[in-house]
């Protein structure tokens, strides 16, 4: 079993750390596959309520493994070399975007081409004050995947997404923040710990109503008022079936703080 991706759980959080640092968490086809499975594997345990992404060493991830993919050029394998997108960088976006539950990503270090993409797909981005996003696809003469397309004007606005992808170049933490592509910025010593304590408070809170407020708000990007609020009446049919908003309200009435279970 490759290690080169970590899975670890504990209290309700999962961290699913890319561990190929001696390539700067670049992407492989067996990482790949095991990033998408374990990614799978968190949405759909009941027992995580929060997910971690993030990487080891001076990288959160540069995107594919370009020595691979000069490999597959050389031999010219064409269904190897695109079908990688379908199969694997797709799926991990629709993951990362979908879940029914929060998704962080602590950005360790530089996050290149799909590895930007990756954290774009994350609800929160939580960055280090070393590292920075690159929007390389251009400069290597390919379009962009791994869901970049859909995230990024919804995070800046078309015309700059359309700027940073024409013109690759490293944006530094301190400009990612300004622009919208960092939710905070902290200093790398204070990485690890900030995370954490988001995560713990995220986990401690109404998981289904997390994840309906995530579900209707990528349901509104692409469907009319009418549609949308009719999507908002399920989900809220469907939170209020629970048992943390009904131990919510009974809290909210003995003056009590509430205890939220995910359920």
């Amino acid at each position: 079993m490759s290690d080169s991706v970590v899975y670890a759980v504990a209290d309700g959080v999962a961290t699913v750390t890319l561990n190929r640092p001696d390539a700067m968490n670049s992407l492989d086809t067996p990482t790949k596959v095991l990033l998408r499975d374990t990614i799978r594997a968190a949405a759909d345990d009941p027992a995580v309520r929060v997910v971690v992404l993030t990487g080891t060493g001076r990288a959160f991830c540069v995107g594919q493994d370009l020595k691979e993919h000069i490999g597959l050029l050389q031999a010219n394998d064409q269904a190897a070399l695109w079908s990688t997108v379908p199969d694997h960088y797709a799926p991990i976006a629709l993951a990362l975007a979908e879940m029914p539950k929060p998704v962080i990503a602590a950005v360790n270090g530089v996050a290149a081409g799909a590895g930007a993409s990756m954290a774009f797909a994350c609800d929160v981005r939580v960055v280090a004050d070393t590292a920075g996003f690159n929007l390389a696809f251009t400069g290597i003469a390919l379009s962009c995947d791994t869901g970049i397309s859909w995230t990024l004007p919804r995070l800046i606005g078309h015309a700059r997404a359309l700027e940073l992808l024409y013109f690759p170049r490293t944006v530094p933490a301190a400009e990612a923040l300004d622009l919208g592509l960092a939710t905070s910025v902290v200093p790398a010593a204070d990485l690890p710990d900030t995370v954490a304590e988001l995560a713990r408070k995220l986990a401690a809170g109404p998981t289904v109503a997390y994840g309906a407020v995530r579900q209707s708000l990528g349901y509104s990007a692409s469907h009319t008022l009418a549609e949308s609020l009719a999507f908002e009446a399920g989900k809220m049919q469907e939170t209020g079936a629970t048992e943390d908003h009904h131990n919510a309200v009974a809290s909210f009435v003995a003056k009590q703080k509430p205890t939220f279970t995910g359920r």
